[in-house]
């Protein structure tokens, strides 16, 4: 019994350890009708480290907690560039981008960005 109390509690303060992380990312994300909401969170909820995922459409902001062990900011960006949306710096993959429907579709896609 003892053995079984030790082995949970090691467990247990293994996933204390676990550094977790969250961030705000600015998205291109700008469907009225959700389909981009659903899009992002149920693909990043497939990304490794990714413990939570929540996109305000309204705002364009993705909110992602992850496992800082398990992976990075730039990797969450990236993958959110390859579902086809913009991740703050990261412009979306064309190719990508050019599959989301019509409605997902940044119309500023591949245009300069003003200052």
């Amino acid at each position: 019994m003892k053995k079984i109390i030790i082995v949970l509690f090691s467990i247990l303060s293994l996933n204390a350890w676990a550094q977790k992380q969250t961030a705000e990312i600015v998205t291109s994300a700008q469907c009225v009708e959700n389909c981009c909401k659903e899009r992002i969170e149920e693909e990043m909820q497939f990304t490794k480290g990714v413990t939570a995922v929540n996109l305000d459409v309204e705002s364009q902001v993705l909110t992602v907690t992850f496992k800082t062990k398990k992976t990075n900011l730039d990797k969450i960006k990236r993958a959110i560039s390859l579902i086809g949306y913009d991740a703050d710096e990261i412009l979306a993959d064309e190719k990508a981008h050019d599959k989301l429907p019509k409605c997902c579709q940044n119309p500023d896609f591949g245009k300069p960005k003003k200052e």
